[in-house]
């Protein structure tokens, strides 16, 4: 005997479709997965006259015969959910009539402005009903009384209010169906935020053309592992999102495999990161590694090389960026593997690099995320002509987008060095005039003058009879007030370099009341040029050698010197291409830009721009 098949009823049919419609919603549907539907003629607790009852323990009473379209339905059950997204449950509220009054006109609006459904034509709002929420509607219910257009609103019916009473909300359902899981970590406030956002997402996904309609994962094209990874980035991780959304992503193999790239690098100037599609990263670890990327760029590496080896400084730069990514936990390191030392936790990448620097054999053994080269690609030579905008400027100004973002939104702590380094990238600049005048500040404090009588001023005409005393600097802080100048005279010094050098010197020492300097010019022998005047420093300093460049007779001679003072300071000008030096007082080093001593300094230095 055959077995015969029911076929619902046109009233069930229809409020399938709309909850069909509903669970298919972005903002809706996650909602109604949490929600106990009761439809049975048998359980249902909807008055005749109503559509529905939305109860406080998560559970919504469908009439289980009412007549209407699909995308009434829809309207419908989407009302009843935003219930509970609006917390609109409030047990303070005094006549709960005029209350759920003035949620039904919250609800109902909130339906028109997204557009989803069709309101039937007995709820339709009044034209010109202004924009209040359901507090401000509450207090006028309860001054001037329910409106008849709002009474229609309600979806229990006329003589029942749509939401439960307080009285009944310890009742429990005794059937209901739920369509889907619900996650109970999260609340109802936040499962409908998600969903706001991820409406949204699918918007824009729409107008970019990946998404063909806004509803279920089957009608959006399928993304890519890395296009989930920069969405991550936009959408949940603020501090990195504008800086991931300026760059362009090339996944490339042949590219990679010519460039020799392993797993990723980045072209700052190009603005791109390349990902080698043959590593088969995951999304978690597309995520580290566009965060490692990002960062290279983000902190400028780039620029603060300054002279050094550039593979090595692209490893010591590593090994921060890594440890930092890790304590984030901005998804996984790559099952590659990659640099990380917990002993160089809370280093600078230049401390770093003077670390590494001492096991050069086994440092140049170590690989990158690009493999034996720095992932930190410089093309700049190669394009001929210089980037169309200030990238330091450009790259500065999207990190401190990031970081406002990240910590008006309170999207958790970042390390300490990391944010350190990001607010210090941010503060302009000192130039390298200002940081001398400081050491000159510190070395040479202003000059205390005192009054005596041991030589008399001139007498005032109108009283010659009283003696006056004398104004003017206190001798004693003129003794020993004095510096030594090494000044590199060797053939690689630029003799632009050195005139702006002695100027900058001349001027200060001048300033500071220094009555004379004492100068040696150094190349494989030092040439000591005795004291001079502040004022003829500039001007009057023969330049002697241009030979090779030994610069440690020249302060051996000023530190064994009888006629300069034991706590006198130096103040060496060199470009750096010299041997390690052993200074054993205070001192300074004045460099031109991009140049680094090729031993751990324990003085200031000064890079001439």
């Amino acid at each position: 005997m055959a077995k015969t098949t029911h076929k619902p009823s046109p009233a069930t049919e229809a409020y399938d479709a709309g909850m069909a419609m509903v669970l298919a919603h972005p903002i809706f549907g996650p909602l109604a997965r949490r929600v106990n539907w009761v439809r049975s003629a048998a359980s249902s607790q909807c008055p005749a006259a109503g559509w529905l009852v939305v109860r406080r323990d998560s559970c919504i009473h469908v009439h289980p015969k009412r007549h209407a379209p699909a995308d009434e339905w829809a309207f419908i059950l989407a009302r009843g959910v935003l219930s509970y997204a609006m917390e609109l449950f409030q047990s303070d509220r005094g006549d709960w009539s005029q209350w759920t009054a003035a949620c039904d006109v919250v609800t109902t609006r909130f339906l028109a402005s997204v557009k989803f459904g069709q309101c039937p034509a007995d709820m339709q709002m009044a034209a010109d009903a202004p924009s209040w929420d359901e507090d401000r509607w509450y207090r006028q219910f309860a001054e001037s009384g329910t409106p008849a257009w709002v009474q229609a609103l309600g979806l229990a019916g006329p003589k029942a209010t749509s939401l439960q009473s307080p009285e009944a909300w310890t009742e429990r359902p005794t059937a209901f169906v739920r369509h889907g899981h619900t996650q109970a970590s999260q609340t109802w406030r936040e499962v409908f935020a998600a969903g706001i956002a991820n409406s949204v997402t699918q918007a824009v996904e729409i107008a970019a053309g990946t998404r063909t309609a806004l509803g279920g994962e089957n009608r959006s094209a399928p993304r890519s592992t890395t296009e989930r990874a920069r969405s991550w980035f936009i959408g949940s991780f603020p501090l990195l999102g504008a800086m991931v959304a300026a760059f362009d992503i090339l996944e490339d193999a042949e590219l990679c495999r010519r460039e020799e790239i392993m797993v990723g690098a980045v072209d700052e100037t190009l603005r791109t990161i390349y990902l080698n599609p043959a590593a088969g990263l995951t999304e978690q670890e597309t995520r580290f590694v566009l965060a490692h990327e990002i960062l290279h760029v983000a902190l400028r590496h780039m620029g603060r090389r300054q002279g050094r080896d550039a593979y090595l400084w692209n490893v010591a730069c590593d090994y921060v960026i890594n440890d930092w990514l890790i304590q984030m936990q901005v998804g996984s390191p790559p099952a590659l593997g990659l640099l990380h030392d917990l002993e160089l936790r809370g280093l600078s990448a230049e401390e770093v690099y003077d670390r590494i620097v001492v096991d050069l054999r086994r440092m140049r053994k170590l690989l990158t995320l690009a493999g034996r080269q720095g992932d930190m690609l410089d093309r700049r030579l190669s394009i001929g002509q210089p980037p169309f905008t200030d990238l330091d400027a450009f790259y500065k100004e999207q990190l401190g987008k990031g970081l406002m973002l990240h910590e008006s939104q309170g999207r958790g702590l970042l390390p300490a060095g990391l944010l350190e380094e990001i607010r210090a990238l941010l503060q302009p600049p000192i130039p390298w005039e200002v940081e001398l005048a400081r050491w000159f500040d510190h070395h040479f404090p202003p000059i205390d003058t005192r009054r005596t009588y041991a030589r008399l001023s001139r007498r005032q005409s109108a009283t010659p009879d009283i003696p006056r005393p004398h104004v003017g600097p206190d001798p004693r802080w003129l003794e020993g007030r004095t510096f030594g100048v090494v000044l590199d005279t060797s053939g690689s010094m630029d003799r632009h370099t050195l005139a702006k050098a002695l100027g900058s010197i001349a001027s200060y020492a001048q300033a500071k009341e220094v009555p004379a300097v004492r100068v040696v010019c150094c190349d494989a022998a030092p040439y000591d040029m005795g004291y001079m005047e502040a004022q003829d420093i500039a001007h009057r300093v023969e330049i002697k050698g241009r030979g090779g460049t030994v610069l440690q007779p020249a302060i051996t001679l000023l530190e064994g010197s009888a006629d300069f003072p034991k706590d006198g300071p130096l103040l060496i000008i060199t470009d750096a291409d010299c041997d390690r030096l052993d200074v054993r007082r205070s001192h300074a080093y004045l460099l031109p830009a991009g140049r680094r001593l090729p031993f751990v300094p324990r003085g200031d230095i000064f890079y001439m721009t």
